[in-house]
């Protein structure tokens, strides 16, 4: 399952038979041992919301913002790190941007589920669950039925969400 070369990195292997992917397999996890610095750096971007900068009132004020903090940064010393005198440019650009044009807001990944879908997955893990406890014939076309509903339910779900985005964008586009 793993290649010889890397099978020193894996620390712990571990099958999750609970978890639901919605296949007849096991969910499968592994602790790989750190390979490089590289492999371990994060970065926290902080996401401005850019698209306030069409409005006019709000990039009026970012600019003001902006070149209020410029003038502060001409009365530093010549002598300063450059290190430095970027480091106070790119913070106060950002700090500008945070209060003029606010962080960007994350969007729901999908906003066609709903509590129904909910139920739907549950009605899935627990056939699931059934199957697992009981191999039967009985319990596996139990697990196949519930599954077909519950895709055809969420693709329904999706398709009408579509639908619903598609109208708007035409509703504005003849406006």
């Amino acid at each position: 399952m793993i290649d010889r070369r890397w099978h020193s990195s894996i620390l712990d292997v571990r099958s999750f038979r609970g978890d639901d992917c919605d296949t007849d397999h096991y969910l499968v996890a592994a602790k790989f041992r750190k390979g490089s610095k590289q492999a371990s750096q994060k970065f926290n971007v902080e996401r401005f919301n850019l698209r306030k900068l069409y409005d006019l009132e709000f990039r009026k004020q970012y600019q003001i913002e902006i070149s209020n903090r410029f003038v502060a940064l001409k009365n530093l010393s010549d002598n300063e790190n450059i290190l430095r005198a970027w480091e106070n440019v790119r913070d106060n650009i950002k700090t500008s941007a945070k209060e003029s044009l606010g962080l960007h807001d994350l969007q729901q990944h999908k906003p066609w589920f709903d509590e129904e879908c909910l139920r739907s997955l549950d009605k899935r893990k627990q056939a699931k669950m059934h199957w697992l406890q009981d191999l039967s014939q009985g319990s596996v076309d139990n697990l196949n039925n519930v599954r077909r509903e519950a895709s055809r339910h969420f693709r329904g779900k999706k398709r009408r969400h579509i639908r619903k985005l598609n109208l708007r964008n035409l509703e504005l586009i003849v406006r």
